[in-house]
């Protein structure tokens, strides 16, 4: 992996119980062998549950308070807002950011809620202006096989009928240009041959032309439709 002038933006996503943290901190050690400066960044997480917008997210999945369903989505945007100059400035500054869930899961977990009614479009809007990921790997793994791991059901979201319902979104969301950015990961297998697979990815991503330009920004879809990678 040649060194770059800027640093780079990668997101990992994927279901509830798909690896996500585990591959997240391996990426992380393994680019940090390499030499490379990274930055470690979870939504929501430690980091980003400390402001008073994270706050009232924590309270909010802990069960401590209701609040409803457009509200919350907004809150949850305007805390990746907060961290937006943070990932900018350590990009400029030749850092590559790892994020473990980023604006994909922010608007298919919204999305997905039975009774919310929000499209896509409408959970994406809110987005626009972000820091546009390099690449993004989707841990790709069957509901019913997340379900077997370890821990799955203790969290807010963590029930066969939203996850299966958040996989479809993420493969809508992969047929519309955000797509351009997303790498298929299958999950389904030991935590080596995931690892291999991502960090094969992550090379063929810091191969790749743009990225001797400055970090983009997320646009409205009609926009990126016709905006190269």
């Amino acid at each position: 992996m040649s060194p770059r002038s800027r640093g780079i933006l990668i997101v990992i996503e994927g279901l509830d119980r798909a690896g996500k943290s585990t591959q997240h901190a391996r990426l992380c050690q393994s680019l940090e062998r390499q030499g490379r400066r990274v930055k470690r960044m979870r939504f929501p997480g430690s980091h980003a549950l400390t402001t008073p917008i994270g706050k009232s997210i924590d309270a909010y999945l802990k069960g401590e308070s209701q609040q409803e369903d457009h509200a919350i989505h907004l809150l949850f945007s305007a805390n990746r807002w907060e961290a937006a100059g943070q990932i900018r400035n350590a990009i400029k500054e030749g850092i590559t950011v790892v994020i473990d869930r980023y604006y994909y899961s922010g608007i298919v977990y919204s999305a997905a809620k039975d009774k919310a009614d929000l499209s896509l479009k409408w959970a994406r809007d809110p987005e626009i202006g972000l820091p546009r990921p390099d690449v993004c790997l989707f841990l790709d793994i069957a509901p019913e096989a997340a379900a077997k791991r370890g821990g799955f059901g203790g969290e807010k979201y963590e029930t066969s009928s939203i996850q299966k319902r958040v996989r479809e979104l993420f493969y809508k969301l992969m047929g519309t240009s955000d797509g351009m950015d997303i790498r298929i990961v299958d999950a389904g297998r030991s935590v080596e041959e995931v690892e291999k697979d991502i960090m094969e990815r992550v090379k063929d991503a810091m191969d790749q032309p743009k990225l001797a330009k400055p970090l983009t920004a997320i646009l409205p879809w009609e926009e990126m439709a016709h905006t190269p990678g």
